[in-house]
């Protein structure tokens, strides 16, 4: 039995994870603000995860009820309340996207691994993988948004601390990947459909279409399940194309 622990798994890409990662034989625990229990739920825990005070008691409650974690999915993150130009964004804002999309997971990711590293059924045994861990960030950590900065610079920290973590733990029995998924059809972005749908058919989007959450949890799972051997701190852009460059 093998656990995945998913934050901000109530919805979108984080519930794809969860729903592909059980079909892969994962046990699952999904974390998040808001979350019922319910398939493919083996547990559900209601948390912030920008609250780094609480990590230590979620982390005991996944231990204490199943001796250990595998997986970790750093997925909960959200958008600017209100898109607002870099020259006028306030610092609540900032602040808020720092908390939860780069200072929680990064923490958490923190707490995480030393109990991996810790797990008394794997400590001795330098041959077995001990763990992995998957950030999700975005393409926004390399493109620029001047409406949406902060949204941009959590995520672009967020993929440091991927690299970070990667170079860390290489050779640990702990491998660390990052997947920046592009423009994917999730509530987050439902609020924009119109105007991605006109930048999708003006050639945003080299394949042509939105992303779906599977097209992330697929990738998820390849990982997980070792599909893609000896790729510790790889970068794996999911976006139909638009890392290519082209004239």
């Amino acid at each position: 039995m093998k656990v995945a622990v998913i934050t901000g798994a109530s919805r979108g890409i984080g519930l794809a994870c969860a729903r592909t990662l059980a079909s892969n034989g994962f046990t699952i625990v999904g974390i998040s603000r808001n979350i019922e229990p319910a398939d493919p739920f083996s547990m559900t825990i209601k948390g912030d995860i920008s609250d780094v005070e609480s990590q230590t008691g979620i982390i005991d409650q996944i231990m204490c009820t199943f001796g250990r974690i595998d997986l970790l999915v750093n997925n909960a993150g959200v958008a600017p309340l209100k898109r607002e130009d870099v020259l006028e964004a306030g610092v609540e804002s900032f602040d808020r996207l720092m908390n939860i999309n780069l200072r929680g997971p990064h923490f958490f990711t923190q707490a995480v691994v030393k109990t991996m590293l810790n797990n008394p059924s794997l400590k001795e045994k330098d041959d077995e993988q001990k763990g992995s861990v998957i950030f999700i960030t975005s393409v926004s950590a390399v493109a620029s948004s001047p409406e949406r900065a902060e949204y941009c610079i959590s995520k672009a920290g967020l993929s440091m601390s991927a690299q970070v973590y990667a170079d860390r733990l290489a050779g640990s029995g702990v491998a660390v990947y990052e997947i920046r998924p592009g423009v994917i059809f999730t509530d987050m972005t439902a609020g924009v459909k119109e105007k991605y749908d006109q930048k999708i058919a003006n050639g945003l989007i080299p394949e042509g279409r939105w992303g779906q959450p599977e097209d992330i949890a697929r990738t998820v799972a390849a990982l997980a399940t070792g599909e893609i051997p000896f790729a510790t701190g790889a970068v794996i852009e999911i976006s139909g194309g638009m890392n290519i460059r082209h004239l």
